[in-house]
């Protein structure tokens, strides 16, 4: 992974900054980067061309976590974003601005409060428990929180443009991106090819804690995640039809990975993947561009080898394709 890790570095034009439809462009109009994960072949094409590269019997996994508005900003201006929820009322949260310390109190619109009760270890995140809860909390978050954006973002985008169409169970801190190229008509005309959709959650926490000295790692940043029995039933009757397990986004491998691994349909995970570990269920993967440093790029590694990686990320930047939640797709298969 070394050698990926040091092979490149995104020009800034190169970071989309704006949806695809602010731009003039249909969500399933970006352009797809198809990798042979055997061969390293490359195909460029666009998004909506993607039932050409799958075959009847394929099952696409598709992550339904609906992303929250995981900001809220104090009276005194100090930026709070939600990574995850313990019980009811608990969560992990960065704090963004002067130092804090536990026993303090943060206040919010609609008279939210949040008491900080302690760092988690290994990070620089801090457990912290409102005053309001369920139907209430959610309603002050609805009204007063905004998505979260990181710095190649400079326009605050309104919520529906951090969701995929398809996205249904609230709880991601941040958009599982890699399903929002797709829109109804191309799940329909795919499922009319006879490829099968199934749906999976994990509720993705924060990809980035905002300080170099806290690289995000699978180990300090558990996920929640949830696949139906129906789908398990999915995956089964794909794969003994030959059919293929395409997984859309790195949060759809951790899922079913775990639930295979450890024989829990639901539960919280920390698996890491990386190049050396053998795949259970994935046999492809529909995923974004990545940065060099992400850790998405050590699981991409499971699917296909690091140098063809490397030529394909290469490729991407002299063809000009889009990083982020807002670019360009790369299918591997």
């Amino acid at each position: 992974m070394g050698a990926i890790r040091k092979s490149f570095s995104i020009p800034v034009e190169l970071n989309a900054c704006i949806p695809p439809e602010e731009r003039g462009v249909r969500r399933d109009g970006v352009k797809l980067m198809v990798i042979e994960k055997e061969t390293g072949k490359i195909v460029h094409d666009v998004f909506y061309h993607l039932g050409h590269y799958l075959r009847k019997g394929d099952l696409l996994l598709l992550n339904n976590s609906r992303t929250i508005p995981a900001v809220l900003w104090t009276h005194c201006g100090k930026e709070v974003r939600l990574a995850r929820s313990w019980t009811s009322g608990y969560w992990d949260v960065l704090i963004i601005g002067d130092e804090v310390e536990a026993g303090a109190d943060l206040h919010f619109p609609n008279q939210l409060m949040a008491k900080i009760k302690n760092r988690v270890d290994g990070t620089p995140l801090w457990t912290v428990s409102f005053n309001q809860e369920n139907e209430l909390f959610f309603d002050t978050l609805y009204r007063h929180g905004e998505p979260i954006r990181y710095e190649y973002i400079d326009t605050p985008w309104k919520l529906e443009s951090y969701q995929t169409v398809y996205a249904s169970v609230p709880g991601s801190a941040e958009m599982p991106s890699a399903g929002r190229a797709f829109s109804w008509e191309l799940l329909f005309e795919l499922q009319k090819k006879g490829i099968k959709l199934g749906f999976l959650q994990l509720h993705t926490g924060l990809s980035d804690f905002c300080d170099d000295e806290y690289p995000v790692k699978p180990a300090v940043n558990p996920e929640y995640y949830h696949v139906p029995e129906e789908t398990l039933k999915s995956i089964h009757a794909a794969k003994k039809v030959g059919g293929r397990i395409i997984a859309v986004g790195t949060t759809v491998v951790r899922a079913a990975e775990s639930a295979i691994l450890t024989g829990k349909a639901e539960g919280i995970t920390t698996l890491s993947i990386g190049e050396h570990d053998q795949l259970q269920v994935i046999d492809g993967l529909l995923t974004g561009f990545h940065e060099a440093e992400a850790s998405h790029l050590d699981l991409l590694c499971s699917l296909i080898d690091s140098q063809k990686l490397v030529a394909a990320y290469e490729m991407a930047i002299k063809e000009r394709y889009l990083w982020h939640e807002f670019g360009d797709m790369n299918l591997i298969i």
